[in-house]
Formats: C-alpha cells, sequence, structure tokens
C-alpha cells in the first residue's frame, strides 16, 4: 500500500507555509492616519480651554493696555477711546521725567517698592527655610504644625488682611494693646496705618502671608535630599550648622532660584495686601508702585499715563526676570543623554 497522503502544506523555500490558491494576500498594516491625528491633537484640544482664557484675559488686555499708553486717554475720552488724540511716548516721557511731579512720585514709589520687595522676599524665605529644616526632624506634634504654619497661605487674601487692619487699629487694636498697654514699649499708642509705621504694618503682613509658601516649597525640597548624607557628615562630626550650609543649602540650589524668582514677582505686584490694608489712597510711606499705578489710572482718570506706567513696570519686570534667569543658569551643564 501506499503511504496514505498528509495534509501538512508544502512550504516555500522561505520556511512559510505556501498560499493556497485563491486565498487573499494578508492585509499590510499600516498606521491609520485618522487615529493618530486624533491622539496628536488631544493635548491641543485639552489646553484649547486655558489657551483661550490666557488670551483673553491676559494677553488681549495687555495689548489694549499697550495701545492706550499712546494714548491722551483722560476721563473726557472713555465714551469713545477711539477718539482719544495720539500721543506718542509723551506719557513715557511724562512717566520717567523725575523733575515733574508725576515722575517724581512714580520714582519714589518705584524706591519704596524695592525695598519693600528686597525685605518681604529675604523674611519669607529665611522664616520658610528656617521652619522647613525645623520639620524636617521627628518628634511628637509635627503634623500639626505643618497645619499650622499653611494656615496663613490658605486664608483668603481679603480675610487675612482687613484682619491685620483691624489689629493695626490705633485705639482699640490687638497690636497697640500688647505694645503700649501691656508692654509699655511706647510713650503714646502709635499710628499703623498711617505716616511712616505704615510700610512696618505692610511688611508685617506681607512677611506673615507669604513666608508659608516658601515653606512649602522648602519643604518639598529637603524630602529629596538622601539622609544618609546627614548621617555621614554626622560620624564625621560636622554639627548642624555645618550641615545646613555643606549639605543643605548647596541641595535647595534649584529649588531657591525658581523660589526667589516666584516671590519676587508675587511681592513687587502686589496689589491685594496694600489696597486692603490702607484703601485706595495708601501713605506715602507705603506706595507701593502697583497702588500708584492705580491711582493714576482711576482715582485721576488718566488711563494714558497709568498705562505707560504699567508698560514701564512690564519691562522692567521683564529685564530682572531675564538677567536673574541669565546669572543662576550661568555654568550649569546639560545632562548627558544615556
Amino acid at each position: 500500500m501506499t503511504p496514505a497522503a498528509t495534509t501538512t502544506p508544502r512550504r516555500a523555500p522561505s520556511g512559510r507555509p505556501s498560499e493556497r490558491p485563491g486565498a487573499k494576500p494578508p492585509r499590510s498594516r499600516r498606521p491609520r492616519l485618522p487615529g493618530r491625528l486624533r491622539r496628536i491633537g488631544l493635548p491641543y484640544l485639552l489646553l484649547l480651554p486655558a489657551l483661550v482664557l490666557e488670551l483673553l484675559v491676559h494677553l488681549v488686555p495687555m495689548a489694549i493696555g499697550i495701545v492706550m499708553s499712546f494714548r491722551e486717554l483722560t476721563q473726557f475720552y472713555i465714551r469713545d477711546l477711539n477718539s482719544a488724540p495720539w500721543n506718542g511716548l509723551d506719557n513715557f516721557e511724562l512717566a520717567v521725567d523725575v523733575n515733574q511731579p508725576v515722575g517724581e512720585s512714580l520714582l519714589r514709589s518705584f524706591l519704596t517698592t524695592c525695598q519693600f520687595t528686597v525685605l518681604s522676599v529675604g523674611l519669607c524665605w529665611l522664616i520658610g527655610t528656617a521652619a522647613a529644616v525645623f520639620l524636617q526632624e521627628n518628634f511628637r506634634g509635627r503634623g500639626l504644625l505643618r497645619a499650622v504654619f499653611l494656615i496663613p497661605y490658605a486664608l483668603p487674601v481679603y480675610a487675612a488682611v482687613i484682619t491685620w487692619a483691624f489689629m493695626f487699629q490705633r485705639d482699640n487694636g490687638l497690636i497697640n494693646h500688647v505694645v503700649h498697654d501691656q508692654l509699655g514699649l511706647t510713650d503714646t499708642p502709635p499710628f499703623w496705618l498711617i505716616g511712616d509705621n505704615s510700610f512696618v504694618a505692610l511688611l508685617v503682613v506681607s512677611v506673615w502671608k507669604g513666608w508659608p509658601f516658601a515653606f512649602l516649597i522648602m519643604m518639598a525640597g529637603l524630602q529629596n535630599i538622601p539622609r544618609e548624607l546627614y548621617e555621614a557628615a554626622a560620624i564625621d562630626g560636622a554639627g548642624v550648622w555645618q550641615q545646613v550650609r555643606r549639605i543643605t543649602l548647596p541641595s535647595l540650589q534649584p529649588v531657591n532660584q525658581v523660589l526667589v524668582l516666584v516671590l519676587f514677582l508675587w511681592t513687587f505686584n502686589d496689589f491685594n495686601t496694600p489696597y486692603v490694608l490702607f484703601g485706595k489712597a495708601a501713605p506715602e510711606a507705603a506706595d507701593l508702585i502697583s497702588v500708584h499705578i492705580y491711582q493714576s489710572s482711576f482715582v485721576t482718570w488718566n488711563f494714558g499715563t497709568g498705562s505707560a506706567m504699567s508698560v514701564l513696570l512690564l519691562i522692567f519686570l521683564l529685564a530682572v526676570t531675564a538677567v536673574y534667569l541669565l546669572f543662576t543658569s550661568r555654568g550649569k551643564k546639560p545632562a548627558d543623554a544615556h
């Protein structure tokens, strides 16, 4: 008998089974273009609401403000902005002319803002860093202290500043009750919301409101420092201050660069704190440039000059930010590609 025929298909020279007669060729697996387009366009679709809001809330008003800075826009042209005459660079020349009352007051407000920003950012960074380093140690009640330290940052700005405004009242405020009545540090109850003491009051409120943010950022940065470094330093005989100076601060340098820049921009542009604390007319000692521009625009109704001041402030902040980023990024080398 002849051996039974097997059903195993004959194999091609390549090792694959030969195709049956009349069988359809296999489809090529090409990527579907519409599916790829959907995957690529999905991130942009998700970002579209944020981009639209950014355009409407920031970019469009900024462009309108720049156009307004070149016009003689006063209360007589509010009804029809296009009828305001073109003023060129006159508004900018008036704002920077220190021999004129407008330029002199703007310069004084600018210097006051610089002094206030340096003190506020420095104290916020110092207190926040000290608190973050202190709370890295394990002890009973550490979680409660962390929550308590974040209360000023969690409170609404208006509620917190209004509370401080009541505390700074001369006759029935808590500050004078402690300073004058209890401790007897002053002969008469001082004024805190007018005069030279207004700068101190503004600085206290700003630091109280801002240092928890520095504490939060520094505490997050400290979590990335290995504990083995401190243990090795302690074995080598390094004290607490040497560990902070040799390990903590150098390891926190990238965090500090971002933190200082954010605190600087927030503090220099702060409008809510002085406005709620003093009202529309801030004392001369606490006349920050944000409130000064507001008074020039919405109190004297000179929107052209106020817009020019805003543009100058924007240019200054952009220049400071660019110089700061240039100096802080100097000497850095990109990470090696693996």
